[in-house]
């Protein structure tokens, strides 16, 4: 957790300068995900980086709890949350492991795991975060069902090396299928899926817990 937290730290400017890479995937996951948030819910969103995301959120529902590993991804949260003047948003530097205990109405991870090496040991982490019929609702990027782009290839060719450069994080990439079964067996009712974007997909995927 530690190496991974300095990686996000030492990458937090950069990353809170960098544009939406497909503003009109993002527009559709936000608006995806407002349609089951309610004004009385409490929601607590894993891996929240800069805080972006939590702000276009965080006025549809009661409370906000942005958490991330890196400190100094936290820090820009909270500055853009007081420059924007939004008064329901709490903060926590955490892994999944040692988020906030709720339960939550609704437990948010967009962009998140599929840079975590053992997803069932997330996914059990997480379930205990979301109150019984409470919902889970994350973005994560899988394998391409059918061929995959040049740029995808080149891609996968090139994240090991950077990697070994201290220039990327892991990143774990799994079928659709077996992401979505994972979720499944950790004690979750899958409710809705999409790809947003297509290519390559990066699945948003809506579950409940049972």
């Amino acid at each position: 957790m530690q190496q991974s937290a300095q990686f996000w730290d030492n990458a937090a400017a950069k990353y809170a300068k960098s544009k939406i890479g497909d503003p009109e995937a993002y527009e559709t996951t936000l608006a995806r995900t407002r349609s089951y948030l309610k004004a009385e819910d409490q929601v607590l969103e894993l891996g929240a980086g800069t805080g972006t995301t939590a702000l276009h959120l965080a006025a549809s529902v009661a409370r906000y709890t942005v958490s991330d590993g890196s400190k100094a991804m936290i820090d820009i949260a909270r500055e853009k949350a007081w420059d924007a003047g939004a008064t329901n948003l709490d903060f926590s530097v955490c892994d999944i492991t040692g988020a906030p205990q709720g339960p939550f109405d609704v437990v948010l991870a967009f962009n998140l795991l599929h840079l975590v090496e053992d997803l069932d040991s997330a996914l059990s982490s997480i379930q205990q975060l979301v109150k019984p019929g409470g919902l889970f609702i994350s973005k994560s990027l899988c394998e391409p069902e059918e061929g995959a782009s040049w740029k995808f290839r080149l891609l996968r060719t090139a994240i090991p090396l950077m990697q070994m450069l201290g220039k990327a994080p892991y990143v774990a990439f799994r079928r659709m299928e077996d992401f979505e079964k994972q979720i499944r067996e950790s004690g979750f009712e899958i409710l809705e899926t999409g790809n947003y974007p297509a290519k390559p997909p990066s699945r948003f995927v809506v579950a409940r817990r049972l």
